[in-house]
């Protein structure tokens, strides 16, 4: 049984039916009366491999979202005023004896030599020229994600579902009954009267949190002593007459940053900001100045919190989505976050009943994925010499979570990435942002000492030229993606 639609209940419903359909019924709960969040667009790369795993068609799945193409995220002013990088989905040059690029690369910048580390990556070399081209099969140069309408995502994968056995009941829970003596949920009752007996719930109800924190009390951990972004406001407008950019762009702003996001129908924007340091209409104003397009609806103002709860998976109920917890849109990361706690459940799905070890081991997972991805965005906060505003003076100064402090010496003495088997973003993904944001290490590997400096200048220009010969050769976005909808039909 799942709790409430949009992205998060409908992702966990296709992939429950793809995949143990033929173990479990998949029943979903949803009311249109209370909606869903939708603004979120932006996604990372795992995504596209959650769409291939339900056999979806690719560019059938971008024309009904009017998605576009996506390469990386840019970062204006975070590091600084002017500064600007992109962290992509990809990685920079190739390591040589197995010893990562950068190291050499930092060899040769400490010698005033080897240019910009940026040209190296595929990936910056497609933003700045606006062009796009998907990589060869099993490619590990480089990745790419969507940027799509997140409001026909959750639609789209609700006709896959219901088509292939999900059923979805329509209406409003106004109670949940738990089994007295377990403390498990036994039953949803609906306002019509109807009610829903299920062995293992999902609560995908969002920010409500109607099952695993009103039913159970399962107890939220708060982080906004480190991430302050407490709201945003959000208001689309039409495309501008400019080149399709094949990523999303973040831009900071006095009390937090803004985002922009191009589909094919639209440019997404949004304001993210401390509410202690701004007002929302501060911030609706602020917003309204940048967007380069007409405003296509009003701005509407979200509030949030960052955290995640302190057990995930509780009794016989697992949270899904905003449910389980929030870390803000500045990566990306909220739908990743949905499709790796479907992964893990899927993985110990409940085989007769729920065991504790299998509990266990997805709360320990959800954890760690939750810490490291918490790590990674408050660096893009406090590694930064701004002194502006109050906000990034408070982000500057501020207490970081000993996880991170131990990561930052580490680069800053060596140029080591902490390295960890699974989860999101790898070396290449911090050594964007510490490059990006002015955090150059004091050493590097010292078997990048090995080869002469002209000889390592001249296989980097090398370098250097093959990727922008290769990119020179792709279509830009826009041509490429109407080249894919003209094969299928345009979009309406």
């Amino acid at each position: 049984m799942i709790l409430g639609g949009g992205t998060a209940g409908w992702m966990t419903a296709a992939a429950l039916v793809n995949q143990l359909g033929h173990a479990c019924d998949v029943r979903l709960v949803e009311s249109e009366e209370i909606g869903i969040v939708g603004v979120g667009e932006a996604t990372l790369p795992h995504i596209r491999f959650f769409v291939e795993s339900l056999g979806i068609d690719e560019a059938d799945f971008m024309k009904a979202t009017h998605a576009t193409f996506k390469v990386g995220i840019a970062f204006h002013d975070f590091g600084s005023i002017g500064s600007h990088y992109l962290h992509p989905f990809g990685s920079f040059g190739a390591p040589l004896n197995d010893v990562p690029f950068h190291h050499y690369w930092l060899r040769l910048h400490a010698a005033g030599r080897g240019g910009e580390i940026w040209d190296t990556s595929i990936c910056n070399v497609m933003a700045d020229e606006c062009r796009f081209e998907p990589p060869p099969p099993g490619s590990p140069l480089y990745n790419y994600a969507y940027q799509f309408d997140s409001t026909l995502f959750g639609p789209y994968l609700r006709n896959y579902a219901t088509a292939r056995g999900a059923v979805r009941t329509e209406g409003k829970v106004v109670d949940v009954e738990l089994e007295g003596e377990s403390g498990d949920v036994r039953a949803l009752k609906l306002e019509s009267g109807e009610r829903i007996e299920g062995d293992l719930f999902v609560d995908c109800s969002g920010f409500r949190a109607l099952l695993i924190g009103e039913a159970l009390g399962e107890e939220w951990e708060d982080w906004s002593q480190w991430l302050p972004c407490d709201r945003a406001v959000a208001m689309p407008c039409t495309p501008a007459d400019a080149p399709l950019e094949p990523y999303t762009r973040a831009h900071a702003m006095s009390g937090g940053w803004r985002w922009r996001i191009p589909l094919q129908h639209r440019v997404g924007n949004g304001y993210v900001y401390s509410s202690a340091h701004i007002s929302d209409q501060e911030a609706a104003d602020a917003l309204a100045r940048v967007v380069e397009g007409k405003a296509m609806a009003d701005p509407r103002v979200l509030r949030f919190r960052a955290g995640r709860r302190k057990r995930s998976w509780s009794r016989n109920v697992v949270a899904i989505g905003l449910s389980s917890g929030f870390l803000e849109p500045l990566e990306s990361t909220s739908i990743y976050l949905v499709q790796g706690a479907i992964a893990q459940l899927i993985e110990m799905f409940p085989i007769g009943r729920v065991r504790s070890e299998d509990v266990a081991e997805f709360n320990r997972a959800t954890d760690v994925e939750y810490d490291r991805i918490r790590d990674f965005l408050i660096l893009h906060y406090h590694a930064t010499s701004r002194d502006d505003s109050e906000f990034w003076n408070h982000v500057r100064t501020m207490d970081v979570p000993d996880t991170l402090h131990e990561k930052m010496d580490l680069w800053r003495r060596s140029a080591r990435v902490a390295k960890y088997s699974q989860g999101l973003f790898f070396e290449p993904s911090w050594v964007a942002v510490y490059l990006g944001q002015g955090i150059v290490p004091d050493g590097w590997d010292q078997r990048a000492d090995a080869a002469p400096l002209p000889e390592l200048e001249r296989a980097v220009d090398r370098l250097r030229c093959q990727v922008a010969e290769r990119v020179g050769a792709m279509p830009d976005a826009a041509q490429f993606l109407a080249t894919r909808n003209a094969s299928i039909g345009s979009v309406g």
